[in-house]
């Protein structure tokens, strides 16, 4: 069946998953896919579970250091020919970051001097959707390359301090309004699928943000780097093509 064919007939299920993932956060969403992935996956396309472990940095901070945390979301396979997909989807939550960021001025006075010596780490959670081309080198490897679009949902700036204990001082600034809404940059990984055909794939991938954060930003360019560890499970992948 043409693969134009099989989108229209799955977007309706596709849309609902859309739908949910605008009124809610992570654990719905993902919900919502495992009670849907039979109707969605197929010989044309294979529909699943995207998540794993990332290292966020942001360029042209002085003196920050990358921060961790977990990812995940879901993702579409679209076959167009042999060894050829077109491969996106959502990260649902998807955090990006740096910690170790000399703090700035509160503009009070008491809170100034309370973190004066401390630490800030930037929290930027975003909605990401990648744009990748997808080319299987054999039955098991893959590599993949393209465009992904993200939009911010929350931005904190989380400013600790030690009194008497670690960091037992802390204050959270909301900056989201000070960010840009959309992001930019390239996407590229490779991966290994332990089992040939449906089974689950691990890799690496890299993101490169192409934007400027920043709104209104004199100063040089601040932008977005990640590098990921992820695991991809299809969701009744084998179910539906065994039918």
């Amino acid at each position: 069946m043409p693969l134009i064919l099989i989108m229209k007939k799955q977007i309706t299920v596709i849309a609902l998953i859309f739908c949910f993932f605008q009124s809610n956060y992570s654990e719905g969403q993902v919900l919502i896919s495992l009670l849907l992935g039979d109707k969605l996956n197929s010989d044309k396309l294979e529909f699943g579970l995207d998540g794993g472990f990332n290292w966020s940095n942001i360029s042209n901070i002085e003196n920050s250091k990358s921060i961790g945390g977990f990812n995940l979301g879901f993702y579409f396979d679209f076959k167009v020919k042999e060894n050829f997909y077109f491969h996106t989807g959502v990260g649902v939550k998807s955090p990006l970051g740096a910690k170790n960021i000399t703090p700035y001025s509160l503009n009070n006075i008491g809170l100034d001097s309370l973190f004066e010596n401390g630490s800030v780490t930037r929290n930027l959670r975003y909605f990401h959707v990648p744009l990748q081309a997808k080319f299987m080198l054999s039955d098991k490897f893959f590599v993949e390359l393209g465009p992904q679009l993200a939009l911010l949902n929350k931005g904190t700036d989380n400013f600790t301090n030690d009194v008497l204990e670690d960091e037992d001082l802390t204050f959270k600034n909301e900056v989201r309004d000070e960010y840009k809404r959309i992001d930019f940059g390239i996407l590229g990984g490779a991966g290994y699928k332990l089992m040939k055909g449906n089974g689950m794939s691990l890799g690496v991938k890299y993101y490169y943000g192409l934007t400027d954060i920043l709104k209104d930003n004199l100063a040089d360019a601040q932008m977005n780097r990640s590098f990921y560890i992820f695991a991809r499970i299809p969701i009744g992948a084998s179910k539906s093509k065994g039918q």
